[in-house]
């Protein structure tokens, strides 16, 4: 494809020197070069280790995944939220040249049984529980219907269900004993560009799909993140997202380890005091975050009391950055140079990031220029055609970033990827002629709520199910605090005298806690075209005056 003429929505980011190593391979060049730095604190956990000890640990669980009959390719699954355990298991499995299949920790049964099932994984590494979600107890009840699921492998818990079932410090007690020279054989053998993740993503079909990444994709990716913020090993990053997401293993952890600088979590996943505590007392130089992260910490009401004066620096995205929070950060949490990143998981997942020497005003009110290495172009949702610079049109990315399709979904990755190698967003974005970006909306409908990418259709189905729904669509409406909240329409059978309560009951036995609904309406019918289309931008205004969040809808974004 050539370039389009220079009036078109069409740019190429700066020349990159990109990494051609594993994930394995870069954290042992670290180690070698930065032993003796701090790499990793767990602060929940009381553990702290250097880049010396976590690339021993990594490797000792590698081994032991070898032992337990882990081979290249093999599909290991990880659910749990944010620990130790966690990351010493993304760097094993890419040791070994397993394929890590992130599980979202709110997922409930049928969620989980779906993504292990889809993805084929063979081992499974749990947390015993989290907050209410009993893990243990849903794998048992889902294991019959899981045949590719050989082992479960228990972080935290005393007891194991079936015989070839293991406890976590048994795996790395069988690296021990491992054959480290057939270890080394298989790194040889590794690939940059293998699969080595997979990551699922809510599907405008009901189904998530597997975004599968290299290490290439996400080693990269996070490498030029990192060079954006300045990072040396003297930095140290505050990790409050979700590491089974790209924002957390990719762009925390591996940002990190390809600078030298260290991994702070500061609780098993986001807690506003808790972060403010390990920002403090770590003295951390950068912190991650979704806007609703940064709120939460802005908003608590000891915020006044901590010693935020070490932040230099930091990330916040997944979700419309509102420019006044954005102007907070800034100013009142001393990160002065903080970034807003734009991408999504299929992407690696940044594709746009501002610079902290734009000026404040590029900085807060837009999602940046291209990263090095990325060409993007803005067009025409119908014709596909490239789109003039300051015209509306579907954001387009393309480059080393881009992942390898979705894990056995030919006709998804086709869907997703063009021929001339681009990733369709499915976003809606203005270009202007010095390469910054701005998101006005999506063309699709989904919802994005609290960094969380939600897809109403997916919902719609489950509460398709309950007995007295005869029909349902859902909206997203706008939140001061989450970006996005979700709303459900619903036109009740003759006869039903469901409530609002036994909907989110409904939803709750079946949905991640982030896929409720917080708002339902019931009506007899939903506004419609002639052509007996639902009018979903019909309901989110009707739904905004009802609610009265015009104040909320008014919120400026990036």
């Amino acid at each position: 494809m050539t370039a389009p003429d220079s009036s078109a929505s069409f740019v190429v980011g700066p020349s990159a020197e990109l990494l051609d190593e594993t994930i394995g391979a870069c954290l042992r060049r670290v180690a070698l070069a930065h032993g003796d730095a701090e790499a990793l604190v767990s602060r929940h956990q009381g553990i702290r280790q250097t880049y010396a000890e976590l690339h021993a640990t990594s490797a000792q669980l590698a081994l032991g995944l070898l032992g337990i009959g882990v081979e290249r390719g093999d599909r290991v699954g990880i659910w749990a939220p944010n620990c130790a355990e966690w990351t010493w298991l993304q760097f094993a499995s890419a040791f070994v040249g397993a394929i890590l299949v992130n599980v979202n920790p709110a997922y409930r049964q049928h969620e989980l049984e779906y993504a292990l099932a889809q993805s084929g994984v063979k081992v499974l590494v749990t947390a015993s529980s989290f907050k209410s979600s009993d893990y243990v107890a849903m794998i048992d009840a889902t294991r019959d219907r899981l045949p590719q699921l050989e082992r479960v492998v228990v972080i935290d818990g005393h007891d194991c269900g079936p015989a070839k079932d293991l406890l976590f410090q048994e795996v790395l007690d069988l690296g021990q004993v491992g054959d480290r020279d057939r270890l080394a054989a298989i790194e040889e053998q590794l690939d940059p560009h293998d699969a080595i993740n997979i990551q699922y993503t809510s599907g405008t079909t009901g189904n998530p799909k597997g975004a599968t990444l290299t290490h290439h994709n996400v080693l990269n990716n996070a490498r030029l993140a990192a060079d954006v913020l300045g990072y040396t090993p003297a930095d140290r990053v505050c990790i409050p997202v979700p590491l089974y997401h790209c924002f957390g293993m990719g762009i925390g952890n591996l940002g990190c380890v390809a600078s030298g600088a260290t991994m702070v979590y500061p609780a098993p996943s986001f807690e506003p005091r808790a972060t403010l505590e390990a920002i403090e007392q770590e003295r951390c130089t950068s912190i991650y975050g979704v806007p609703t992260m940064f709120i939460g910490q802005l908003d608590h009401p000891d915020f006044a009391s901590f010693d935020l004066t070490s932040l230099r620096t930091g990330m916040m995205g997944g979700a419309p950055c509102p420019i006044e929070t954005m102007k907070r950060v800034i100013g009142d949490m001393h990160a002065a140079e903080v970034c807003i990143i734009y991408g999504m998981t299929e992407t690696a997942p940044i594709s746009f990031i501002t610079r902290p020497d734009d000026d404040l005003e590029r900085r807060v009110s837009t999602v940046g220029r291209v990263l090095p290495g990325v060409d993007a172009k803005i067009v025409d949702p119908v014709t596909g055609d490239v789109v003039p610079f300051g015209e509306p049109g579907e954001v387009c990315t393309r480059g080393y970033l881009v992942m390898q399709g979705y894990w056995e979904n030919p006709d998804a990755t086709r869907e997703a990827i063009d021929d001339d190698g681009f990733m369709h967003t499915g976003d809606i974005g203005v270009l202007d002629e010095a390469g910054y970006l701005n998101i006005v909306g999506r063309s699709k409908d989904m919802v994005i709520r609290g960094g969380e990418n939600l897809y109403p259709r997916e919902i719609e189905e489950v509460l398709f199910q309950h007995p007295d729904v005869a029909s349902a669509q859902v909206v997203g409406v706008p939140d001061a605090r989450m970006g996005e909240e979700l709303m459900a329409w619903i036109v009740r059978r003759e006869g039903g005298e469901v409530t609002e309560d036994d909907i989110r009951m409904f939803c709750r036995e079946q949905l991640a806690h982030f896929k409720v609904p917080r708002y339902v309406k019931f009506v007899d019918e939903f506004p419609m075209t002639v052509t007996g289309k639902i009018q979903k931008f019909k309901m989110r205004e009707s739904a905004i005056e009802e609610l009265g969040l015009q104040d909320a809808a008014r919120i400026a974004t990036a």
